[in-house]
């Protein structure tokens, strides 16, 4: 293994393990710089290692992918054979200090390494057919440039479901490119401050959020230079809002035609119009009859609601 062993993660404290990965680029970073992830960009990576936003707070998902580490390893020696040992360390890439590694396991015997994967049943992605999800390929890749490894394998836990073991092959072409755009975010980014754009994702909105920290109500930022971007955003709200009105037409037409039908069928669909039954809370009523309950219970939410209004000239 070429990677050079920054740190000992045996018994290291989460913080300062945490605080140990702000320094460097992941394996799990990898996916989120390429555009490739569907919970990080690169404005996630860029928020995290910069300390600008607070650790994500470790969800039941995050939680039994940890717990779960293990026996996805043991299943992994069952399926194939192969015994795997733990790497206590912090790995660091012999000429690009920025890529780190934090491996799940090696395989003995073998230039390889493996990942453990924890996931829903409700996965959408085709473990059956072979498919492999992008990010995953990503931490792999970046996982074998740090230790010059051959091979990786991944190790994917359906839960309630399946069992699956992928054979991960080192792509130097992929690797290169890998490379590039790693250091291009780190020197582009991370090290001068700047930050990266929003990509559009739902992700990158919440940050916004989260980094606009107190609204001052009588600030007005200067936004000239934008306004072709603000044109185009108008333009795309009418286009939605025309979109929304066409659509309600159609759902309303149907509708008609349905009147108590819970389902109707036309040539190669199935429309479904269930009645389905919600409990709601009259929230003014509990204000004026149980007033005590209603301040025990009631919550104050900070929300920005972001709109345009075009100024006559």
């Amino acid at each position: 293994m070429n990677a050079v062993k920054v740190a000992c993660t045996r018994d290291m404290p989460r913080e300062e393990w945490l605080a140990l990965r702000r320094q460097g680029i992941g394996g799990s970073d990898a996916g989120a710089i390429l555009g490739l992830s569907p919970w990080a960009s690169p404005l996630t990576v860029y928020c995290e290692k910069k300390g600008l936003i607070p650790e994500r707070e470790d969800t039941e998902a995050m939680r039994q992918g940890r717990d779960f580490e293990e026996y996805v390893a043991q299943r992994f020696t069952e399926r194939t054979g192969k015994a795997v040992r733990r790497c206590n360390y912090l790995l660091q890439h012999p000429d690009y200090p920025f890529m780190c590694a934090n491996v799940d396991r090696l395989v003995v015997g073998e230039d390889a390494g493996l990942e453990c994967k924890t996931t829903s049943v409700l996965t959408k992605t085709d473990y059956d057919a072979g498919d492999v999800p992008p990010q995953h390929y990503a931490q792999c890749q970046h996982y074998m440039a740090v230790t010059g490894c051959k091979k990786w394998y991944l190790a994917v836990l359906i839960l309630n479901r399946d069992f699956h073991v992928f054979e991960v092959p080192r792509n130097e072409e992929d690797i290169a490119a890998l490379i590039e755009a790693e250091k291009a975010f780190w020197e582009n980014h991370v090290v001068p401050g700047v930050m990266p754009a929003p990509n559009g994702s739902e992700a990158d909105g919440e940050i916004l959020k989260q980094m606009s920290g107190e609204v001052d109500p009588d600030l007005i930022a200067p936004l000239y230079g934008l306004e072709e971007l603000v044109k185009k955003l108008v333009t795309i709200k009418a286009e939605i809002k025309k979109l929304e009105e066409d659509k309600r037409l159609c759902e309303q037409r149907i509708q008609q035609k349905m009147g108590g039908a819970t389902f109707g069928r036309a040539q190669g669909f199935i429309i479904k119009w269930p009645q389905v039954l919600r409990t709601d809370i009259d929230r003014e009523k509990l204000k004026s009859e149980f007033p005590d309950v209603y301040e025990k219970v009631k919550t104050i939410v900070k929300q920005r609601r972001f709109t345009i209004k075009e100024e006559a000239i």
